[in-house]
């Protein structure tokens, strides 16, 4: 019977030793698995954010670019009005800085 029951118990432990070298695969195949998908998660978010980052340049590129020729555009309708502004205001002067100037230059300060 001690022979039976050291065979027995032998045979108890070779199952048992299986039994636990499947969970512990079970667990590593888990762990690899999570491991996988949060690469694949990561990766994803990346992509997303590359793209969101990709986008917001290239709008802001878009901005600069198309408004600096309608910023030039302003500006210059901008100085031609200021310009314009300024020669009324002259044409306007004119005579009486020309009479100011004609009396300070005939007349004889002693």
């Amino acid at each position: 019977m001690d022979a039976s029951r050291g065979q027995n118990g032998i045979q108890l432990l070779l199952t048992a030793e299986q039994e636990a070298q499947q969970i512990v695969n079970a667990a590593r195949n888990a762990k690899l698995a999570r491991l996988k998908q949060a690469k694949e998660e990561a990766e994803k978010e990346v992509a997303e954010f590359r793209a969101q980052m990709e986008a917001n340049y290239q709008r802001e590129l878009a901005e600069t670019s198309g408004d600096s020729g309608a910023n030039v555009k302003r500006l210059e309708k901008e100085t031609e009005v200021k310009i314009q502004q300024l020669k009324t205001e002259a044409d306007r002067i004119s005579h009486d800085v020309v009479d100011m100037l004609l009396k300070l230059i005939t007349s004889v300060r002693y």
